[in-house]
C-alpha cells in the first residue's frame, strides 16, 4: 500500500528529539505503525506486542526484555504489555537522554492512564486520527483553518477555489488508510471485519462487558446519535441497560477512539443555556456501515445527511488542528430557546464561532446562532464567524461571517 504523508509527521519527529519517549495513540488501523516506520525507517528497532503471546518475555520480565533491545526502539501496541511501563521509566532514567522509545497504542483506557502515571515528564503523547482530506489528496500545505487562527485578519477571500469535491463519496467510504486502496464494493467488507476485530480485541481487552453483542448494538446506536447532545437515559432505554452502563460504555467508545465529545460553552452556569456534552463518531464511513447506508448517493436523501456532514467537517477540523503547537479549546453552544452554534474554538483569548451546513446556498438564517451566542456572552472577544458548507467558493454572508467550502479547511 502506497504511503501517504501525515500532517503530524513533523510534530512527532520534533517531539522525539526533545523527549525520551513519544506515544502515538489512536484507533486501530489509523496508520500509527505505518507513520512511525516511514518516519524513522531504518533508524529504529521494532517490536509488536500481542494480546496472547508474551513477545520476548516482555510481560514476564520487562527489565530483561529492555536489556536486549537496541534504542531507539519502537514498541508497537504497548497496551498488550503494560508491565513494561515501570521498566521503561527505569531505563529512561538510567540513560538520561532523549530519543529512546516510541510507543503506540489503540486503547486510551489502558494506555494513556498508565503511560501518564508511569512516565510522567518523560513522554510526549500525540493522537493520530483517521486521514484528513488534505492528506488523502497529498497536500500538506497549511490549510485555511491554520491561517485563520494564526492570522485572523488575513484577507481569506483571496484564496483560490478548487473544483467542487464529491463530499458524499468521502463521507460514505471513510478515511482510514486501508480504505484508500479499496474499490467501493469492498468497503462494507472492510467495516464488517473492523467491527468484529474492534469488539473482540479492543473492547474485550479494556472492559469486562457481559454481552459483547449488546455492546455491538450500542455502538450502532451511538453512531446514529453523532453530532448531537447525548441523553444517557434515552440511550440506556433503547438497549435495556441502565443510565450508568450507557455512560460507561460511551466512555469505552471514547477510550478506544471511536467517539469524541466537546463540552457546552459557559463561563458561569446560566439557566438559559444547555450544558450537555455533544458527541461525534470518529469516522463517517463506520457510521454509514453501522446504519446500513449502501452507497454515497443514498446520503443525499437520508435523514442523517446533515449530521453526517457535520461529523465529517468536525473531524476534518480536528485533524487539521492536530498540527498546531497548541490546540484550541473546543465547545458547542445551545440555548434552551433552540439557538445553537455547532462549534466554538477558543484560541489566544478569542472565540471563533463555526456553523456547519450540508447545503450549497447558505444564507443569514443559517448563522442566527452567532447573534444568540454573543447576546448570552456580551463580554467575550468574538472573532468573525465561519459557515462551512458545500458552497463553490468563499462568500461573505455578513460583515462578521464568511461562508467557505468544506474542502478549504
Amino acid at each position: 500500500m502506497r504511503y501517504r504523508h501525515r500532517l503530524v509527521e513533523q510534530k512527532v519527529a520534533e517531539l522525539f528529539q526533545h523527549f525520551p519517549a513519544v506515544a502515538v495513540v489512536g484507533a486501530r488501523q489509523v496508520g500509527k505503525t505505518t507513520l512511525v516506520e516511514n518516519l524513522f525507517k531504518d533508524q529504529i528497532s521494532v517490536t509488536t506486542f500481542d494480546p496472547v503471546v508474551d513477545v520476548g518475555g516482555a510481560r514476564e520480565d520487562p527489565d530483561f526484555f529492555l536489556q536486549n533491545i537496541s534504542t531507539p526502539a519502537f514498541l508497537d501496541e504497548v497496551q498488550y504489555a503494560p508491565e513494561l511501563l515501570g521498566a521503561l521509566k527505569r531505563r529512561i532514567d538510567q540513560e538520561g537522554k532523549n530519543s529512546l522509545f516510541i510507543l503506540s497504542g489503540s486503547q486510551n483506557l489502558s494506555v494513556l492512564k498508565n503511560i501518564s502515571e508511569s512516565l510522567a515528564g518523560r513522554v510526549a503523547i500525540i493522537q493520530l486520527l483517521p486521514m484528513a482530506h488534505r492528506e488523502i489528496r497529498e497536500d500538506l500545505s497549511h490549510g485555511f483553518l491554520e491561517k485563520w487562527l494564526s492570522s485572523p485578519k488575513t484577507d481569506i477571500q483571496t484564496h483560490s477555489a478548487n473544483d467542487s469535491e464529491p463530499v458524499f463519496h468521502w463521507i460514505w467510504r471513510g478515511t482510514y488508510p486501508k480504505i484508500m486502496e479499496l474499490p467501493d464494493n469492498l468497503i462494507p467488507h472492510f467495516w464488517h471485519s473492523y467491527l468484529q476485530t474492534y469488539i473482540e480485541r479492543d473492547v474485550r481487552t479494556v472492559a469486562n462487558i457481559g454481552s459483547l453483542q449488546t455492546y455491538g448494538s450500542f455502538i450502532g446506536l451511538l453512531a446514529a446519535l453523532t453530532a448531537q447532545e447525548i441523553n444517557f437515559n434515552q440511550l440506556g432505554r433503547e438497549l435495556g441497560i441502565s443510565r450508568k452502563t450507557a455512560m460507561a460504555w460511551t466512555e469505552i467508545a471514547e477510550a478506544t477512539f471511536q467517539w469524541t465529545s466537546i463540552p457546552a460553552f459557559s463561563r458561569n452556569p446560566v439557566k438559559k443555556i444547555a450544558g450537555k456534552k455533544k458527541g461525534f463518531f470518529t469516522d463517517t464511513g463506520f457510521i454509514c456501515y453501522l446504519q446500513k447506508i449502501s452507497a454515497p448517493e443514498v446520503i443525499g436523501s437520508h435523514p442523517m445527511k446533515g449530521r453526517l456532514f457535520e461529523t465529517y467537517v468536525f473531524m476534518e477540523i480536528l485533524k487539521n488542528l492536530q498540527r498546531l503547537p497548541m490546540v484550541p479549546n473546543l465547545y458547542h453552544f445551545r440555548a434552551y430557546s433552540g439557538a445553537e452554534v455547532d462549534l466554538i474554538l477558543e484560541f489566544d483569548g478569542e472565540l471563533f464561532p463555526i456553523e456547519i451546513k450540508a447545503k450549497t446556498n447558505p444564507n443569514r438564517k443559517d448563522i442566527r446562532g452567532f447573534a444568540a451566542l454573543k447576546n448570552h456572552f456580551p463580554h467575550e472577544n468574538f472573532h468573525k464567524g465561519l459557515l462551512i458548507c458545500s458552497i463553490p467558493k468563499p462568500t461573505p454572508l455578513s460583515e462578521d461571517c464568511l461562508a467557505i467550502p468544506w474542502w478549504m479547511i
